[in-house]
């Protein structure tokens, strides 16, 4: 399995009830949203389904500033809540006392920082992700089983059109005849026989 990383454009805001510390929270993704398009060569676009995160590992999550392991805001467990609802994946984080949390709440109590991102991975299985043919020839990837959840990020690079997705030698053959195939369920067929390692590589 890879290891892939979504980032979103939400809404990060700071919180603080009276008498408690101030927060970092959001949603790192929300349930039944399409994304921008992804890749150039053969563009898709992808959403995650509700129950996605039903059965995922959500145990040993890093809270981090752009993906940058060197750069930790916490961990669950220790100052980071995730909490799964009807909208998404919400995450709460306690800022420690440290020079990177202070900046980093200063930019986004200005509006600089506003962008948050998820790192996970879909089991190699039947049914955790569907792939469709679109009328105008794009792709729609819908994610039903998301496998492990790696780390919540706030980021500052943007959202989905600058994550690069391209489709493998493999892949792109299969996708060439799936363009021309005439059966909807043949299609489907093929698309759930792909590997998902040569179809999508994001960075």
């Amino acid at each position: 399995m890879k290891m892939e990383q979504r980032q979103r454009t939400t809404t990060i805001q700071l919180r603080q009830s009276e008498g408690e510390q101030e927060v970092i929270e959001g949603y790192a993704l929300k349930f039944e949203r399409w994304s921008d398009t992804l890749g150039w060569f053969y563009p898709f676009r992808e959403k995650l389904a509700q129950g996605c995160l039903d059965d995922t590992d959500m145990s040993n999550v890093v809270a981090l500033f752009n993906h940058n392991s060197s750069q930790v805001l916490g961990r669950t467990g220790a100052n980071v809540e995730l909490e799964v609802d009807n909208i998404g994946l919400k995450f709460r984080i306690k800022p420690t006392n440290t020079t990177l949390s202070r900046d980093l709440m200063e930019n986004i109590r200005a509006g600089v920082i506003n962008q948050c991102s998820f790192a996970f991975t879909v089991p190699n299985e039947e049914g955790a992700e569907e792939w469709e043919e679109t009328e105008e020839g794009t792709y729609e990837r819908t994610i039903h089983k998301i496998d492990r959840l790696y780390d919540v990020s706030v980021v500052t690079t943007p959202a989905y059109p600058d994550t690069e997705a391209v489709v493998g030698a493999r892949g792109k053959k299969m996708v060439e005849e799936l363009r021309s195939h005439p059966q909807k369920k043949e299609i489907q067929r093929m698309l759930n026989e792909l590997d998902k390692e040569e179809i999508l590589k994001t960075l």
